[in-house]
């Protein structure tokens, strides 16, 4: 196990750690149940049907070999190289330059790429892209995001609670002005180990994607050309609570939003992947902290 996986274990433990305190303090341990049990039942539903409906949001429209033999041919061998079975694969009716991979498991997976990215990168550059996305389902990362979207929204739902029932369920024992401070920082830490996480992921799917397609250097000149679009070319029709929700899920941010999405970034800065990856293209070794 590399560093960065044993920092996302970390990291997750963190989460699990965190969710056990807070339970304790907010809503006891009858609140800690409940609110893991709501947060399990939403999300399991969301990892079943997660990449149906974030197709559908995107508007993506189905492919295949006839229609576009060119991308469906470079998906496929890739897939190949990966060891992994071939994606359905996706177009999304956008001329901003991105993507992402979707499905619970390799079995059940899916590639989108929008028509920008088609028109905006070369062929090596695209074969980065989308060796970047296997690597997300080679490396399992959306059972990864859904568990701790699983525990951080169960805290969230721990928070809402306090303001209904006696901080601490009731025990005698516990103090309001702890619960209190735990009631407001608990949730911001959440989201911040969330978005800890998901750069790590982030980091290894460079690593992996660019194992995949052979090529550092192209992934990493792609991810700076779909940064520089990404700020002058906005995702149309999607709304902004859309795509906040979804924004991990895309090679970079496709969503420009100041310091709040700097304070909570679900990707690494742009500049430090691309550096690792031109260090990978020198000496064939990927850099982690």
């Amino acid at each position: 196990m590399n560093k960065n996986s044993l920092r996302t274990v970390f990291l997750m433990t963190l989460v699990a750690v965190l969710f056990m305190l807070v339970g304790q303090v907010l809503g006891g341990s009858t609140g800690l149940v409940i609110a893991f049990i709501f947060a399990m039942g939403m999300n399991f539903f969301s990892y079943w049907k997660s990449d149906k409906i974030v197709l559908r949001m995107y508007k993506a429209e189905p492919v295949d070999r006839s229609s576009h033999p060119k991308l469906y041919g470079m998906v496929e061998e890739l897939a190949q190289k990966a060891s992994l079975p071939m994606p359905a694969l996706y177009i999304i009716p956008q001329q901003q330059p991105n993507a992402f991979a979707t499905g619970r498991n390799p079995n059940n997976a899916a590639v989108a790429v929008t028509r920008g990215i088609m028109q905006a990168l070369d062929e090596d550059e695209l074969r980065g892209v989308i060796a970047h996305e296997l690597a997300h389902i080679q490396n399992r990362d959306i059972l990864t995001q859904t568990i701790v979207t699983t525990v951080v929204s169960a805290l969230s739902m721990l928070a809402q609670f306090a303001y209904f029932i006696p901080m601490g369920g009731g025990d005698r024992d516990s103090n309001p002005l702890v619960a209190l401070i735990v009631l407001i920082t608990a949730p911001i830490a959440a989201m911040m180990l969330q978005a800890a996480i998901s750069r790590t992921r982030e980091y290894e799917a460079d690593r992996v994607g660019a194992e995949i397609s052979g090529k550092p250097q192209s992934l990493a000149l792609a991810l700076q050309r779909i940064e520089k679009a990404a700020e002058q070319l906005p995702m149309n029709g999607v709304s902004e609570s859309a795509m906040r929700s979804t924004s991990h899920m895309f090679p970079v941010n496709p969503f420009s939003g100041g310091l709040f999405m700097s304070l909570f970034s679900t990707h690494p800065d742009t500049d430090d992947r691309v550096e690792r990856l031109i260090h990978m293209q020198r000496t064939g070794e990927y850099l982690f902290e």
